[in-house]
């Protein structure tokens, strides 16, 4: 597999591993998902191609599995925000002003 949808990789993630992250819960998983924002950071810091690739992608799941937990389906969720332009603004190309949180 080369391409791969945001709600094709949720359900991967579903089948993967469901039962082990509802039994954990979105509390104990979101800690294992900060975790591994600090290890992107290290990363992203002064990392190799390849540790940043590993680091995005863990993170990416861990995310997904909150989401899956919760049962919010990211490609809706991301669509309602961000399907019509910047949530700020309204325009496709952000026009907010820099100091502004879009």
């Amino acid at each position: 597999m080369t391409d791969i949808t945001l709600r094709d990789l949720q359900d991967l993630i579903y089948k993967m591993y469901y039962v082990k992250d509802a039994e954990r819960g979105a509390e104990a998983t979101f800690l294992w998902l900060m975790e591994e924002v600090g290890e992107l950071a290290a990363a992203v810091r002064c990392g190799t191609v390849e540790e940043l690739q590993g680091e995005f992608a863990d993170v990416l799941a861990w995310l997904i599995t909150i989401a899956n937990i919760k049962g919010i389906d990211l490609s809706e969720a991301l669509m309602k925000k961000y399907g019509t332009g910047c949530p700020g603004c309204g325009k496709l190309v952000c026009q907010c002003p820099n100091s502004e949180k879009p």
